[in-house]
């Protein structure tokens, strides 16, 4: 009787034991978590922030700023502001880790080359290969300067800057007539007169429409009115 007490005493004993160091190690992986998650931070977002206001953002996350040597050409960025971090911005970090930064060279400056009298596409291969930007392209028609040519550009040559905007030829404008009137005429017909004088015309469509003959012109663009040069194309949607 005694021996089965002991035994059973003994058996509560280890059963309390193993409870406590279940309980035990269940707060300690717990507390674990909460600490590893209460270390944890997203990375805020620094670009286009002078290193002060990063520093001061970083270390009110528990982060360190780290600066890289090599600055980045950058035309969307101001010279000297970060341009590129890593980790990226909303990326999740431990405390206490550096986020290092690139800061911004600003976009590259250069000396603008003089395009007047060159071709609009070499002007603009050679504004490409220094890495300038054609902000806008003007055009005039005239008979003073070679169809296709760049007749004036701002800045001028030999201005330093990014940006460039051309004024292009596009040489003399050509006689122009007005559209006539093709509704109710035959299509083969029309097609015949307007190709003889230089335009490029097309029946694009058939269409069933009882009560008239096949091949007459039902539609056309551009509308009777229109001035149009010749060269120009003109599109017919003709009876079937």
């Amino acid at each position: 009787m005694q021996f089965k007490t002991r035994v059973w005493g003994a058996g509560r004993l280890l059963a309390i034991t193993a409870c406590l160091v279940a309980t035990y190690l269940l707060f300690a992986v717990t507390a674990m978590r909460v600490a590893l998650k209460v270390s944890e931070v997203p990375v805020p977002d620094l670009r286009n922030h002078t290193v002060a206001d990063a520093t001061a953002t970083l270390a009110a996350e528990g982060l360190v700023l780290k600066v890289d040597a090599a600055p980045r050409l950058d035309p969307k960025v101001p010279a000297g502001r970060i341009a590129l971090q890593e980790p990226a911005p909303a990326t999740i970090s431990r405390r206490q880790r550096s986020i290092k930064v690139w800061l911004s060279r600003g976009p590259r400056v250069t000396v603008i080359p003089s395009l007047t009298g060159e071709s609009e596409r070499s002007a603009t291969l050679r504004l490409q290969e220094d890495g300038l930007a054609v902000t806008s392209i003007a055009e005039v028609r005239s008979a003073d300067y070679p169809s296709g040519s760049i007749i004036a550009q701002e800045p001028p040559g030999a201005a330093r800057g990014t940006e460039v905007a051309l004024l292009v030829n596009r040489g003399e404008q050509g006689h122009r007539y007005v559209m006539p009137d093709l509704i109710g005429v035959s299509g083969s017909r029309a097609v015949d007169v307007m190709r003889a004088r230089g335009f490029r015309v097309t029946i694009v469509r058939e269409l069933p429409y009882p009560g008239i003959p096949a091949g007459i012109v039902l539609r056309q663009y551009p509308s009777a009115g229109f001035q149009i040069a010749a060269g120009e194309p003109v599109s017919l949607e003709v009876s079937h």
